[in-house]
């Protein structure tokens, strides 16, 4: 029996993940919740075999969630059930330990299906998130340090002295993205803070 978590926000979506997955006898929820941090803790106490996560959830994100506990729940692999389909979300998903990528609309089969397939030790993606994967590696780097472009619009920013708020309305993302984006900045670029990497943008 393959033991599943389940952490989605969205309370009619939630609800109808575990209806999908509780139509499979093969199939053992153990978790289900509505924020990351109400899962921090309970998943290291009893770690499923498959945590579906969502990516943009109230607080912590789901990738952030993973790069979290990953370490600590070295069985349980991460699917990924959002409707992000964009490149920046499916590579950093992949980056943080995401085993597998699925698009909310996916069918109960196809849900099924991609847990199953996750299990036997495959990649479950959705035909144009697959599509997505192969474009990303076959694009050539942009720059020395391997910023993403969505990056590199924020450092822009940065550097013209604007504020997270300030950066999230221009971009039109949430000021908690813009946070994340800097916190990959600033490890990409092995800085600590906004003056050290604005010092090496200046020198890139």
């Amino acid at each position: 029996m393959i033991s599943i978590t389940i952490i989605e926000d969205h309370e009619n979506y939630r609800n109808s993940l575990v209806q999908a997955i509780e139509q499979n006898e093969e199939f053992n929820i153990i978790g289900v919740y509505s924020s990351a941090e109400d899962a921090l803790l309970q998943i290291e106490i009893n770690p499923p075999d498959i945590a579906l996560v969502d990516i943009q959830l109230v607080d912590m994100s789901g990738i952030e969630f993973i790069e979290k506990v990953r370490s600590t729940v070295p069985d349980t692999q991460f699917l990924m059930c959002t409707s992000f389909q964009n490149s920046e979300n499916i590579f950093n998903a992949l980056r943080a330990g995401a085993s597998g990528y699925i698009v909310k609309g996916s069918t109960t089969q196809e849900i099924q299906n991609a847990i199953i397939e996750l299990h036997q030790g495959g990649s479950p993606m959705s035909p144009y998130i697959a599509r997505k994967v192969i474009s990303l590696y076959h694009k050539p780097e942009t720059n020395d340090f391997g910023l993403s472009k969505r990056e590199l619009e924020v450092l822009n920013l940065l550097s013209k002295g604007l504020l997270y708020k300030e950066i999230s309305d221009k971009l039109n993302i949430s000021a908690n993205t813009v946070k994340n984006h800097c916190k990959n900045i600033y490890k990409r670029l092995h800085v600590q803070n906004k003056i050290e990497a604005l010092n090496k943008f200046n020198n890139m």
